[in-house]
């Protein structure tokens, strides 16, 4: 009867992702405004990076679609001629997604200005490496199997500037997971940000020891900002929660709330959320936690950052990502995305509509 009963649960939730990812992907729809041509905002909602599929790398997402277009709406007469002049003036489809990015990021139009004089008639491969954190392969999905000693999948994709990962301490030795894991959330909804970090003051450096020093100092400042244990190693649920608020929720307009997921019914029950959170390009922070070879308690945090049918993209701050199953997420599978010490989900930080 149970087993009957999860069965459908599982039906009804499939369903409902589904919905969500449709709802999503009309994604043109989303710019609720008229200053934009419908040639505009299918130019717009198409945009994708230079590397990786399109429909797994696209710039806009539906959050940014529908904040872009209302932000627009609310710019005075003389904004509203500069940035359309900003647009006209754009290279390629892809520079002009990233200043409507900006846009919906919250920056007003002198930034954005600032911006495009930095990425003005760069290539979508620059754009890419120095603008988006997280490119997915047309591969990233396929299962390779898991690792015999690790329990970590077999098929991880490294996500790096020049070289440099985009990994807690700059080389993974650091327990700052919950800042770094922000860190690189928020640079994937503010393109302003991500090339504060990739591109320095200038916004047009191309050194991965310069990047590395700055992603360094930025995660010792939302550790900090979090008040995580000194020496960077860890941060309690309070600091977690109060970091994705600071950092994260004013670029994606959501607020969000902490939600403990302790066993696979609570996990099966946030499914739902999760998936219409990432559809429309919000990150979900999610913790995960095990035991070590002496049996004592360790956690780390991660980051939700794609949902494609049944699977979920993580972002582990390790400076990787890769996909594991909804029952991965539900029956203690997250080592997939970790390593065997880390098999169950306990908590997830979901976006507040």
């Amino acid at each position: 009867m149970h087993r009957a009963a999860v069965a459908a649960d599982d039906a009804v939730r499939a369903a409902a992702r589904d919905l969500n990812k449709w709802a999503a992907e009309a994604r043109a729809g989303k710019i609720h405004t008229g200053r934009l041509t419908a040639v505009d905002r299918l130019m717009l909602a198409d945009a994708s990076g230079a590397s990786g599929p399109a429909d797994l790398n696209e710039i806009l997402t539906a959050n940014d679609l529908e904040r872009s277009g209302r932000a627009m709406d609310k710019l005075s007469a003389a904004d509203r001629t500069r940035l359309d002049r900003l647009l006209a003036d754009a290279k390629t489809p892809q520079e002009k997604a990233y200043l409507m990015k900006a846009l919906a990021a919250g920056h007003d139009v002198n930034d954005i200005q600032t911006f495009d004089g930095k990425i003005h008639g760069k290539d979508p491969a620059w754009l890419q490496r120095h603008l988006t954190p997280i490119v997915t392969r047309g591969d990233s999905m396929k299962d390779k199997g898991t690792d015999p000693v690790s329990g970590a999948n077999m098929n991880m994709q490294i996500q790096d500037f020049d070289g440099q990962m985009w990994v807690q301490g700059g080389d993974g030795t650091e327990g700052t997971c919950v800042a770094s894991s922000t860190v690189t959330a928020r640079a994937m909804v503010d393109p302003v940000y991500a090339l504060s970090l990739t591109g320095g003051p200038s916004g047009r450096e191309d050194d991965p020891e310069a990047f590395r020093r700055r992603l360094v100092d930025e995660q010792h400042r939302v550790h900090e900002e979090g008040h995580g244990d000194p020496g960077w190693d860890g941060m309690d649920l309070k600091g977690k929660t109060e970091v994705v608020n600071k950092e994260i929720s004013p670029e994606t307009g959501s607020s969000y709330e902490m939600h403990e997921v302790p066993d696979a019914n609570a996990r099966r029950e946030a499914l739902p959320d999760i998936e219409k959170a990432v559809a429309d390009g919000k990150p979900v922070p999610i913790g995960v936690q095990g035991q070590d070879s002496s049996g004592n308690r360790v956690g780390h945090a991660m980051m939700i950052v794609g949902q494609e049918g049944d699977k979920l993209e993580i972002y582990n701050p390790w400076g990787k990502t890769t996909w594991v199953s909804e029952d991965d997420f539900v029956n203690g599978g997250m080592a997939k995305a970790s390593d065997n010490r880390l098999p169950d989900a306990y908590v997830v930080h979901l976006p507040q509509d």
